[in-house]
């Protein structure tokens, strides 16, 4: 996927989870955020950021931040970003070859999953799961406690017993992390559900991807470390 006009400025602060303070060569901008995790080890004041100018000029914030650097790597933290190159690579044939459709927020349960595809084989549920933590080069789900994220895995679970296929999905929105893995420390329910899941029989699987402050594209395929 690719972004419109984008340009870059320093992280001054984040008077709360919507709004930041940046610094351009044009002054300074109030900007959404599309990221409402914590994102605390990414978002330290000084740090290079780039911005996205919205498309509506009547927008209370002219910008939406989309994109971080944290010392030498570039990490992609726009929430919506994951969905839409996992989208674009599964409609192109990346996941699976045998794709006949992809329908998004198909609804499951008592959840929205983020996609149904529909192949030769039947229905394929993939719930995706965008990572921006990373330490010395491995990448960890989630930065903070997601309840929402336990039950989406609960789902998958119940429709693999139902029959259906299901893959929980991992979008590392950086290049050349070694692996990625449950961040037990800070939400160990997620770790378990998503090991007894995988034990149930549903797939986990997890790309990096190639990010420029204007682009991001799913890469290469990296190990999942449960």
């Amino acid at each position: 996927m690719r972004y419109g006009t984008v340009l870059s400025g320093h992280f001054v602060e984040r008077p709360n989870r919507f709004i930041a303070l940046v610094d351009t060569a044009g002054g300074r901008q109030v900007c959404h955020v599309k990221n409402t995790g914590r994102c605390r080890e990414l978002l330290v004041h000084g740090a290079t950021v780039y911005l996205e100018r919205a498309e509506n000029p009547d927008r209370k914030t002219a910008y939406d931040l989309i994109a971080v650097e944290k010392g030498n790597l570039l990490i992609n933290m726009d929430a919506q970003a994951p969905n839409c190159v996992f989208r674009e690579w599964a409609a192109a044939g990346g996941f699976v070859p045998d794709i006949t459709a992809v329908r998004p927020e198909y609804v499951y349960g008592a959840s929205r999953i983020d996609f149904c595809l529909e192949t030769a084989r039947g229905l394929h549920l993939v719930e995706v799961k965008g990572v921006t933590l990373e330490e010395n080069g491995h990448a960890q789900f989630p930065d903070a406690p997601t309840e929402r994220g336990v039950r989406h895995i609960h789902e998958l679970q119940t429709a693999v017993g139902q029959g259906l296929e299901a893959t929980l999905f991992f979008v590392v929105q950086m290049e050349g992390m070694e692996d990625v893995a449950p961040n037990d420390a800070t939400h160990p329910a997620f770790g378990a559900a998503l090991r007894a899941a995988v034990a149930s029989g549903v797939h986990v699987r997890a790309y990096d991807c190639a990010v420029t402050p204007d682009s991001v594209v799913i890469r290469r395929e990296i190990p999942v470390i449960l």
